[in-house]
């Protein structure tokens, strides 16, 4: 029997774990994908960490069929006024009829139970459709399943430099440093999904410079 259906918002970063997060939720009867939910760096006009820039990520939207809600945040970002503006987009959420929010979290306890205390209260309950699957069965998973994505960002005390702005594919996992997350869950590394079963087309981007900032490596995609 078919379960009552939940309106769901998907936490998108732009990158590889929320992108086949997006598939696994596609797949479920139960789930009506509503929309992405995005914090953006008012003042680069990017996705914090990943430095994905809002016009790639509005044709990412685009392609994948799905609007795009963006939580506009101040750089610097102090912990309060993250969480007042992330509750605001909640509540607002709440009261359009969205019932759950989904997150490409893998096994990171701590954040998962970050999330859940900042969902508490607002009627609308946190999903983890990727938790606990081993990482390096994922990432093989996403790769032969047909994502494509692009490494923007390393940090270069787990990988080298030179690993920005290469292909997510069985040469970058392969090529990967002992004790580096097959997914980067821990923070080694952040990409770009432009391709895969969740889009209808690919996301076109040129590959622009290299830099270090703020102690990570970063590749801008134009």
């Amino acid at each position: 029997m078919r379960g009552v259906i939940k309106r769901v918002l998907l936490s998108w970063s732009s990158g590889k774990d929320s992108a086949w997060a997006l598939q696994k939720l596609r797949q479920q009867s139960d789930v009506d994908l509503d929309g992405l939910l995005t914090t953006i760096n008012e003042q680069s006009d990017r996705v914090p960490m990943h430095a994905v820039r809002t016009d790639l990520l509005r044709r990412q939207a685009e392609s994948l069929g799905l609007p795009l809600r963006l939580v506009n945040l101040p750089f610097p970002c102090d912990n309060e006024t993250y969480e007042e503006r992330l509750r605001a987009a909640i509540c607002t959420a709440k009261a359009e009829g969205i019932d759950a929010i989904a997150f490409g979290d893998l096994f990171l306890t701590d954040v998962r139970h970050y999330r859940e205390r900042m969902m508490e209260g607002t009627g609308v309950s946190p999903l983890f459709p990727l938790w606990g699957r081993p990482t390096a069965d994922l990432a093989r998973e996403m790769i032969d399943g047909g994502l494509r994505a692009r490494i923007t960002c390393v940090d270069p005390r787990c990988l080298p430099a030179a690993m920005s702005g290469r292909e997510f594919n069985d040469d970058f996992l392969n090529a990967l440093p002992d004790g580096v997350d097959p997914c980067g869950e821990n923070g080694e590394f952040h990409s770009f999904a432009y391709d895969g079963p969740m889009f209808t087309h690919p996301v076109q981007f040129t590959i622009g410079e290299t830099v270090a900032h703020d102690g990570f490596i970063f590749t801008d995609l134009l």
